[in-house]
């Protein structure tokens, strides 16, 4: 094995269809017009020598290394700079231009630290590199006089160090902050000699300045200025595979380098569609929980939650799995099991677990965490459009006139693609933000909302109403687009419905706490500004109304005719890395893979004669009806495939009096996390990096993860599955997750195309994926919609029952940080708690001060569910009556205040509205130190030896 090395074109590609021929040193070479002469010549394998030039960011013509000849032109302009012309003639390299390029690598190399052996960068150095490509080999200015080389270093970020004695002030990493990431955390301080970069103002440094870390500056750095600590203390990796991030949806490539099985850095790759070369904090620098001291390695079993783990062996461990199954069902019957698929495992495990339900426990008892994020979107959209995903790839935004986010703040969640987002709007987009608060997008570095409707909580439905009924009363409909592509009667209908009075913005914009004018005028933006693409994400499916929610923007798509284009669509930004492919591959109770009803009689044959098993008709039992069932005691056993239900679903108590009712709670994960407290058997988990498969991400792309390490735990996910499954006397038999892709695609119409060949051939590919689209569909809907007619859908706004009054007079939601990740799990095994240590609540100032809060009081937080504490943050990023906070921590528990009330259709909990009240508190609640005497009982382990 050996790096994967990309090529460095030194400037961005261009666009442009026309073509331009030139000749570079004696070649001919014929390239898109605008494209730099330092791109063409590395076109034809010509390197021309650069410093300051890179293919992440535009050019910037500052190091003087990359000068050229023209033909009939003065002067030795930059390459990087030049653009190409019919006809040019081209020398890179020339006598003149040699004796340059030396003088001014001398003049680097005259104030640069001389510890080329010991340096970190030593063999992956470009300054290094340059020396030797242009022939340097004395320096005439000798290395006596002024220079930066005894400058401190800044170790405060817990990820890498920044040597200012090393930098060449090339400036790359300050542009790669501003072009590829957005932040504008860096800059150029001082003139002429007293140049250097610098993270803010004078007192910052990097952990106290706006730096997001997500890596950009480090990727762009040409010499060792900026540096990963882990390749300080590693060294240099030998070797690298290109695999998927198991972070959130965006799904970023990355470059694993290695040196044996030792895991050196993340770097992302620059041809993985889905990020461009670009990353975030979490993937590219907090994999570190991988090698935890708190992960678990070893099966454990006990018969009684109140005793202590025992170490066993696999087979112990799996046989005491299959055998509590048995017993369970000859006693209970054959539902009284069942099991949930991860969102964080890959496809091919994530099917295995659904076959094992199916086939093996002989019910449809399963489901995915889905149920508590997205369910609403698969509905709401295969109502609308007849699929039951987003309808674009994330380039397409790069196309787009208007961008619409509601109810989601990729800042945080999605940072890359927010990136992207956020490039397309300082180059014109205009943006409409739907949110109850001010996130980043609404404003921040050179970014902000044209309008931001801070509507109030649990009124999605109504805003997409009022906002559906500007459009269709003020004529602004697309005609042409509905008469062609949509149901007419369906339209006529929906228009009628949304042209009453009551959807108006005067009376919407009334009950939701928005000012009407701001409605009505970000409804004809989004109806004339163009190309129109909305984003969304758990603040509008988290709903009693999440689902109509969905619908509601379907219809708003639809009237406008921002479908089936690049640069439209209806986008879910989806929270975990394969929640899209868990839905894909037949998570839910009532569908099989492809989203086909299990009680389809002809369907669910070609599973019964490829599995060997007759499969029941009947769909299952969702999440919320397995709790409900065990607290009834007809629901005895659960299998939880890398899922921490107990942090992450509504109402803690009511889950934990759920999962006591059960005889056998079966936890197979990473880390004993908070539901394994209430575990019977712990079936340790393997990490991203421990395995091979594919993740599909929220843009239906499906990217091959690829085993970089052997499992720590001895076995990857997909093989405790199997050897369940053979334990409960249905064996399946794979050697490889590649077969497991081809039964998917033998027996799923939209995955019919995809192979292992195919993915590591073109890299990735969005579904559907068939003979009628052999490398997959980037956009959807294209010439019509997958159900025939576009469906616009009825969308009444019905209030939620959890309302406001005295005893809880304000309104909580809940969402993510960028440092942290879903529950935690992970990201709190990593150097990211520095960013985000525990979850607080954020106030308005005017609530606070009625309830006579300051800045880091504890509060108690009450609702009807239950109580916790936490310590408040006072904002005006949230309106007043409302209040905010994350779930990161378990020690917040915020989930004991949600309540039961849930989606109508899916059953997906209502996270974001619930009833609550505030007051003083001395630190953590009675219930929080119960908890955690609890958990810490729970977590004993006697060190045994195998059985």
């Amino acid at each position: 094995m050996s790096l994967v090395h990309e090529i460095d074109y030194g400037t961005p590609a261009s666009r442009s269809a026309e073509r331009v021929t030139l000749t570079i040193d004696g070649q001919q070479v014929s390239v898109a017009a605008g494209t730099s002469i330092m791109r063409a010549a590395m076109d034809t394998g010509i390197q021309v020598p650069k410093l300051c030039a890179t293919d992440s960011v535009e050019a910037f013509g500052s190091c003087r290394l990359c000068l050229v000849e023209i033909a009939g032109r003065a002067g030795t302009p930059a390459s990087c700079t030049t653009p190409v012309a019919p006809g040019m003639v081209v020398s890179t390299q020339t006598e003149r231009l040699k004796q340059i390029r030396k003088g001014v690598m001398e003049l680097y190399i005259s104030d640069h630290p001389l510890d080329c052996l010991t340096c970190a960068a030593n063999g992956d150095c470009e300054l290094q590199d340059m020396a030797g490509a242009v022939g340097l080999r004395e320096v005439r200015y000798g290395y006596d006089g002024e220079s930066h080389t005894t400058q401190e270093k800044d170790e405060s970020n817990p990820y890498f160090t920044f040597d200012p004695s090393k930098c060449i002030v090339c400036s790359r990493c300050v542009r790669a902050c501003e072009e590829v990431q957005g932040t504008f955390a860096l800059t150029i301080q001082g003139r002429g000699f007293d140049s250097k970069v610098s993270p803010g103002a004078l007192a910052d440094n990097f952990l106290s300045s706006e730096c997001v870390s997500c890596g950009a500056c480090v990727q762009a750095c040409p010499t060792a200025t900026l540096s990963e600590k882990s390749l300080i203390e590693i060294g240099q990796p030998e070797h690298s595979v290109v695999t998927t991030c198991a972070y959130c949806g965006v799904g970023c490539s990355f470059k694993a380098e290695m040196r044996g099985e030792e895991l050196v850095r993340m770097v992302p790759y620059k041809d993985g569609k889905a990020n461009r070369g670009h990353s975030c904090v979490k993937g590219r620098f907090a994999w570190g929980y991988a090698n935890h001291r708190e992960r678990i390695l070893k099966p454990m079993i006990r018969e009684t939650i109140d005793q202590p783990w025992r170490e066993v062996s696999w087979e112990v461990a799996i046989d005491r799995v299959a055998s509590e199954f048995k017993r369970l069902q000859a006693t209970h019957g054959r539902l009284a099991i069942g099991g949930i698929t991860s969102s964080r495992c890959t496809n091919e495990e994530t099917y295995l677990v659904q076959k094992l339900i199916r086939g093996g426990f002989g019910n449809n008892n399963v489901d995915t965490c889905a149920r508590v994020c997205h369910s609403p979107t698969g509905f709401g959209l295969s109502q609308a459009f007849g699929t039951s995903a987003g309808t674009q790839d994330f380039d397409s935004v790069e196309q787009t006139d208007v961008i619409v986010v509601i109810g989601a703040n990729p800042t945080d969640a999605h940072p890359v693609f927010a990136s992207r987002m956020k490039k397309r709007l300082r180059q014109g987009a205009k943006l409409i933000v739907i949110d109850p608060r001010r996130t980043d997008l609404v404003r921040s570095a050179h970014v902000e909302a044209d309008y931001h409707l801070p509507l109030r909580p649990g009124t999605n439905a109504a805003i997409m109403n009022a906002l559906a009924h500007t459009i269709v009363t003020e004529g602004l409909t697309n005609e042409a687009f509905v008469r062609e592509f949509c149901d007419r009667d369906a339209f006529e209908y929906w228009a009628e419905f949304v042209s009453r009075p009551e959807n108006s913005p005067e009376v919407v914009g009334l009950m939701a706490g928005v000012d009407p004018g701001a409605i009505r005028g970000a409804a004809r933006l989004y109806a004339t500004g163009g190309n129109g693409a909305i984003y969304y994400g758990l603040g509008v499916t988290e709903h009693s109304q999440g689902t109509t929610a969905v619908m509601a923007i379907a219809n708003l798509a639809m009237v406008t005719g921002n479908l089936g284009r690049q640069g439209v669509g209806v986008n879910p930004l989806r929270g975990q890395n394969n929640v899209q492919g868990a839905c894909d591959m037949g998570s839910f109770p009532h569908e099989l893979t492809g989203y086909r009803h299990i009680s389809d009689d002809a369907m669910r044959s070609t599973f019964e004669s490829l599995w060997g098993r007759k499969l029941d008709g009947e769909p299952g039992l969702r999440i919320p009806n397995m709790f409900d069932a065990a607290i009834e005691g007809t629901f005895k056993g659960i299998y939880v495939q890398g899922e921490d239900i107990l942090q992450s679903d509504p109402n803690t108590a009511h889950v934990v009096r759920a999962l006591s009712s059960m005889e056998c709670v079966v936890v197979q994960d990473l880390f004993l996390n908070e539901t394994a407290n209430y575990a019977h058997v712990f079936l340790p988990g393997s990490t991203f990096l421990e395995k091979d498969g594919t993740f599909t991400n929220a843009e239906r792309r499906i990217n091959r993860v690829r085993k970089v390490m052997a499992p720590k735990n001895g076995k990857a996910d997909w093989e405790i599955t199997l050897d369940i499954a053979k334990a409960m006397g249905f064996p399946m038999h794979y050697d490889h997750p590649s077969q497991i892709m081809d039964e998917i695609a033998k027996m799923t119409p939209t995955f019919t195309g995809v192979s292992y060949d195919l993915l590591d051939r073109v890299g990735s590919v969005q579904w559907p994926c068939n003979e009628k689209a052999p490398l997959g569909t980037p956009v959807m809907h294209i010439g019509g919609f997958a159900r025939g007619k576009g469906n616009f859908l009825i969308t009444e706004y019905i209030p939620t029952d959890e309302r406001t009054g005295p005893r809880f007079p304000l309104l909580l939601t809940t969402g993510r940080i960028l440092s942290q990740y879903n529950v935690g799990a992970q990201t709190r095994r990593t150097d990211n708690v520095v960013w985000h240590e525990a979850d607080v609540l954020e106030i308005h100032p005017h609530d606070a001060e009625l309830r006579g809060v300051r800045d880091g009081d504890w509060v108690k937080l009450d609702s009807r569910a239950g109580s916790t504490s936490l310590q408040a943050k006072i904002t005006d990023r949230v309106a007043p009556g409302v209040v905010y906070t994350t779930f990161h921590h378990p020690e917040t528990q915020a989930n004991v205040i949600t309540t039961d009330y849930s989606d109508w259709a899916t059953n997906c909990p209502e996270y974001k509205v619930t009833a609550v009240q505030i007051s003083p508190s001395n630190g953590p609640s009675e219930w929080q130190r119960e908890y955690g005497e609890q958990a810490e009982r729970s977590r004993r382990i006697l060190k045994v030896a195998a059985e």
